[in-house]
């Protein structure tokens, strides 16, 4: 990959993601439901994933690993996409965006649209990834991308997991009001969380030759590492817990005490 293939590259993810979260501020706009705003970034930049997956880039036909990156977009966008999409159809509104609308007050649509450019913006390092990793020039498939096919796997199983204990919960009566502490929510709060951000190890492992032969692929690792932030300090857990603590008040607080945010780990004795 030259230069000039790799900034026209970034332009085209840009310019793409920019017009995607366009879109989802008309949506949220036009119904109030701002739960659609994270089905239309999820379906968007799986869409934008793959389209960079199989961009032509070089002289060579599409490679094997532009398939399997397009694969892991796409198979991504579809289970989280639906997961969301069915949850945002059951809501009014999202709590987390709905909290931040209140406080904007009387510029809350230009401070949404804002908010979603930002997402826009910090979108790029996830596309990026998937585009230096489909890209990367090394003929036919290695152990070393078998692994990451065994990740993204292991990955999409565990996220799916999570997500249907949680509904499982959250669809039982009894369980009005209480806190999620079975099964993969035992070992941490935001199991979900923690599936997601170890899935997109996929793409570095995808890209990065230890040869030196493409240094394009040190690029991928930017979209675990963005995963991880915007998940841990930034648009996943901090809100959601404040919403938590909010709603479940002692309850939260206590689970918060035993059992780990992010990364699994065995139940701590309650203090």
């Amino acid at each position: 990959m030259t230069l000039v293939e790799f900034f026209v590259g970034l332009i085209a993810i840009s310019l793409a993601l920019s017009a995607i979260m366009t879109g989802a501020w008309l949506i949220q706009q036009r119904t109030g439901n701002s739960g659609w705003v994270d089905t239309v970034w999820t379906f968007g930049v799986g869409a934008v994933g793959a389209a960079v997956a199989l961009a032509p880039v070089g002289a060579e036909g599409v490679q094997p690993r532009q398939i399997v990156v397009a694969a892991f977009a796409a198979i991504w966008a579809a289970r989280l996409g639906l997961h969301i999409a069915s949850r945002s159809a059951k809501i009014s509104d999202d709590p987390r965006y709905a909290d931040l609308i209140k406080g904007w007050g009387s510029d809350a649509r230009r401070q949404m649209f804002i908010l979603l450019q930002k997402q826009a913006v910090v979108s790029i390092p996830l596309a990026l990834s998937m585009f230096v990793a489909a890209h990367h020039p090394a003929p036919g498939l290695t152990v070393q991308d078998f692994l990451a096919i065994a990740v993204m796997a292991i990955a999409v199983l565990g996220e799916g997991v999570a997500d249907w204990q949680l509904q499982t919960f959250k669809a039982n009566p009894a369980n009005k009001g209480g806190i999620n502490d079975v099964g993969l929510w035992r070992w941490s709060r935001h199991p979900n969380y923690f599936f997601e951000t170890f899935g997109w190890l996929a793409y570095p492992l995808l890209a990065i030759d230890l040869t030196g032969a493409y240094p394009w692929g040190f690029v991928a690792l930017a979209g675990p590492a963005c995963m991880y932030w915007l998940l841990v300090y930034v648009s996943g857990i901090p809100p959601l817990e404040e919403h938590m603590i909010r709603t479940r008040g002692d309850k939260f607080r206590a689970y918060q005490r035993r059992t780990n945010a992010f990364f699994p780990g065995p139940p701590r004795a309650a203090s």
